[in-house]
């Protein structure tokens, strides 16, 4: 058989392309890092945050603190299309911006509207640079993960591999607690995490059980990992001194939607106002008004027994929220699902005593902390509010002694884990 010339044109090729893939592999060790913060643009007209605003928020600020040399921001803009790379000089002053909004949320107004633009415009698109090195798109909000073809084709500009962070399935789980089109919409975002992620990153086992059985693949065949959420993140938190109410009271942080079950502690409140009337505690609700409420509107827009009892705070700021958890005889959660939780844990590691739903979920970050009842123990969550409201409250206290041995997860351990799941992709470079 005839040789081929060495330098022949296939030759070349073969050679350039072998040369690439040995560079390439060298730096396996060294692979960039794309954070996506798409869901931190769309969302920068918000005055607060939501819980996954929060987690892509803590992403930024740690990776960047960990793997600056190795660290890449892309976003996909908020009117549609692959925004492309970010200035990384200029994300960073988008966090400090954002962090700031946050911890002073009532305070929002047109200049801050006009600095929000200031700061997106900072952040315009640079082209996608030629690979020196293997690449890892990171993901940690379900941001566009409907759109399946949008997906595939940033990962093949970004020549990538894709790891997201899965928050929870609940729209597939429980169709009946999202929006009407929420089951189809989810269902596309697992369908793309089902053909293109290699790595997973589920916030609690009960959501990466709750994922597995709507991947054809199920988990294997790829790296997972599970990592709770810290709860320590102090630049986001302003300082205390906020006004509280000087009765008795409980908080409850959460977007008003059925599966969080404010109906039972709206029930519950009543029981409680016409059973003491002013000697009552107070509940405080945190959070916006989400969907499919027409029940729990009603009664908070007329239920005038509640005048008074029910303290609707809507969104508030981060210093506020604060105070308000730190000043409360206890956190309520009775929702039905949950993905992770996080009220439970930061509340905990306040030193706050939670009184929440026995579901999976809490039981795994809680442990033995917490009060648990059933969601729909009407009696029970009576009980036990009666019981938390009083100063001299043996219930209280004896959990106060259990949160004493509770250990709150930290954002380190986090991000030692999803360290640990990138190393391990890199390996699979070589």
């Amino acid at each position: 058989m005839a040789l081929r010339p060495f330098n022949a044109p296939g030759a070349r090729l073969a050679l350039r392309t072998k040369r690439r893939a040995d560079r390439l592999t060298a730096l396996a060790g060294e692979s960039e890092v794309i954070l996506d913060v798409s869901r931190l643009l769309s969302r920068a007209f918000h005055a607060s945050p939501t819980g996954i605003d929060r987690v892509e928020y803590v992403y930024a600020r740690e990776l960047l603190e960990r793997m600056p040399d190795r660290l890449a921001f892309a976003a996909v803009h908020p009117a549609g299309g692959y925004y492309g790379r970010l200035s990384g000089a200029a994300v960073r002053q988008f966090l400090a911006f954002t962090a700031a909004k946050w911890r002073n949320a009532d305070a929002a107004d047109l200049r801050e509207g006009k600095s929000v633009i200031r700061h997106m415009f900072a952040t315009r698109p640079r082209p996608v640079p030629r690979p020196t090195r293997p690449r890892i798109y990171l993901q940690v909000s379900p941001h566009h993960l409907d759109d399946h073809e949008q997906v595939g084709a940033i990962l093949r500009a970004e020549g990538a591999k894709f790891v997201t962070l899965v928050h929870d399935v609940i729209p597939l789980s429980h169709p009946e607690y999202a929006r009407p089109q929420g089951a189809a919409e989810h269902g596309r975002r697992v369908r793309t995490i089902d053909r293109y992620a290699a790595g997973i990153i589920g916030n609690s086992q009960a959501t990466l059980d709750a994922l597995a059985p709507h991947l054809t693949r199920g988990l294997t065949d790829r790296i997972v990992r599970v990592a709770h959420f810290g709860a320590d993140a102090p630049d986001i938190f302003g300082a205390s001194g906020e006004p509280l109410p000087e009765r008795p009271y409980f908080v409850y942080i959460s977007t008003i939607e059925p599966r969080k079950n404010h109906l039972l502690l709206l029930n519950v409140w009543r029981r409680l106002v016409e059973t003491l009337g002013d000697a009552a505690p107070m509940l405080v609700l945190i959070g916006r008004r989400g969907w499919e409420n027409e029940n729990v509107v009603d009664i908070l827009e007329r239920g005038e027994i509640l005048r008074g009892h029910v303290i609707e705070a809507g969104e508030v700021s981060d210093a506020r929220m604060q105070a308000l958890t730190a000043g409360a005889r206890a956190m309520l959660m009775p929702s039905f699902v949950e993905g992770f939780g996080m009220p439970v844990v930061e509340a905990l590691a306040a030193g706050v005593p939670v009184i929440c739903s026995d579901i999976s979920a809490h039981r795994e970050v809680g442990g033995d902390a917490p009060d648990y009842l059933d969601p729909l123990d009407g009696p029970g969550w009576i009980g036990a509010i009666n019981a938390y409201a009083s100063e001299e409250s043996p219930q209280r206290a004896a959990q106060m002694e259990r949160i004493a041995e509770w250990r709150a997860p930290t954002w380190r351990g986090y991000f030692d884990i999803v360290t640990d799941l990138l190393d391990e992709l890199q390996a699979s470079f070589a």
